[in-house]
């Protein structure tokens, strides 16, 4: 039931059946998937994957309505393994009681771990709802007991009939005479999010200040340009914006950065969030194909929080063009990311005693550092010697990304390991 509140527009009409939802009619008309799912009366734990605004989270809400079952709701933002766990103990006393997780790819894999043993045994149904692909972004443990489905922008007929239906339906819009003249204006800054055209649309409305508007491509650019959160810092644009920036200057493309760039400064983003963003990036995905980037990187961040706005834009510029323009290689990150999930697998394997430290006469005669070698007493500062634990010997975690760089540290490592590691 729709009724006048200080919640915004697309609060209010948030659909709370399958037949109120605009779009996804592949998911929910009379032979859409979720249709099926609920009329079967077994609902299994699903992942949502769209981008913002599509309708993930109202239909995790009409699923629970629909199933009357418990609902829990958390945001993987704020959320740690504490939260998941006293979700876990309350829905011990009602199984199959529904958890819902915003932005679930933002859980980190041990977070995603404590999800796992609740989901095979049936105390909880997850739904969990991602911009970003789950292929990459949830284990494939909790992967492989969740359907994935997929949500799409919504497109300009569907947008328009969420307009009129807001117009005729609401209690506060309805009291007054709203003529939509031309629309462009609030398709294209919506992006085919339902949420923003909605919100948008209330703003005009709101902006206008009159009983009887006509709505016009002109007045809704001058009326965000002015009061819309075209960047929210605090939302989803804030996390949209920044991996758009990050995935510019991975896929080595200036110009894409700067116009990423350019979005968070006019939305006054945090000098420290892009700066740090960017130190990640330089070691992250250019590595030791360029080493000049973490420095730069570095002293960027530095610069910016000394400097501030407005000249902090020049410095991030400088460094975004820079780290863009670099060659690139995860192979360091790949190398550690390699050996921790080695580490989880064999645990704590005891150190060759050769390589131990021997700091008193006890560990000495126990042997601790028996026949360790000294690399600098032989030709080349180099002795073919056995660092790792017996049951790793010969694992190779770092492998070379394939730029000049790093060939010239392969032909190195080559030279040395080639017969152990086969560099």
């Amino acid at each position: 039931m729709l009724s006048e509140s200080s919640a915004p527009l697309a609060e209010r009409l948030r659909p709370t059946s399958l037949s109120e939802v605009v779009g996804q009619e592949h998911l929910v008309g009379s032979n859409g998937l979720l249709n099926t799912v609920l009329r079967s009366g077994t609902i299994p734990s699903m992942i949502f994957w769209g981008p913002p605004g599509v309708g993930k989270t109202t239909l995790a809400n009409i699923i629970a309505n629909e199933a009357k079952k418990p609902f829990y709701v958390l945001s993987a933002i704020s959320a740690g393994v504490k939260d998941i766990r006293e979700v876990i103990d309350k829905a011990k006393a009602s199984p199959r009681s529904i958890l819902f997780i915003d932005e679930i790819h933002r859980f980190n894999k041990g977070q995603q771990d404590a999800l796992l043993a609740a989901v095979e045994k049936g105390i909880i149904t997850l739904i969990g709802a991602t911009t970003e692909n789950p292929s990459f972004e949830v284990n494939a443990a909790l992967l492989s007991r969740c359907q994935v489905y997929i949500l799409k922008a919504l497109e300009e007929a569907e947008l328009l009939t969420l307009v009129h239906q807001a117009l005729q339906r609401d209690e506060m819009l309805k009291k007054k005479k709203v003529v939509i003249q031309e629309h462009a204006a609030l398709f294209q800054l919506s992006g085919g999010d339902a949420r923003k055209v909605l919100n948008l649309l209330e703003l005009v409305v709101e902006a206008a200040q009159a009983d009887e508007l006509v709505i016009t491509n002109d007045l809704v650019m001058r009326v965000a340009q002015k009061k819309i959160a075209v960047y929210d810092k605090s939302g989803e644009q804030h996390y949209d914006i920044i991996s758009a920036f990050i995935k510019s200057i991975r896929g080595s493309d200036p110009n894409a950065a700067i116009y990423y760039l350019a979005r968070m400064i006019e939305g006054g983003e945090d000098v420290s969030f892009i700066a740090r963003r960017m130190l990640i990036l330089a070691s992250e995905d250019i590595g030791n194909a360029n080493p000049t980037a973490l420095i730069m990187a570095n002293n960027t961040f530095q610069a910016v929080n000394v400097i501030g706005y407005p000249e902090a834009r020049i410095i991030l510029a400088q460094c975004a063009v820079y780290l863009a323009s670099s060659p690139k290689s995860n192979a360091s990150y790949m190398a550690i990311e390699n050996a921790l999930q080695k580490v989880n697998e064999s645990g704590d394997l005891p150190v060759p005693l050769t390589v131990r430290n021997a700091p008193t006469k006890l560990m000495k005669n126990l042997g601790y550092g028996k026949d360790y070698q000294y690399a600098h007493n032989f030709e080349n500062n180099f002795v073919n010697m056995e660092f790792m634990p017996d049951e790793l010997r010969g694992i190779k975690f770092y492998e070379p990304g394939r730029n000049a760089r790093e060939e010239e540290m392969r032909k190195y490592l080559k030279a040395l390991w080639k017969e152990k590691y086969g560099y």
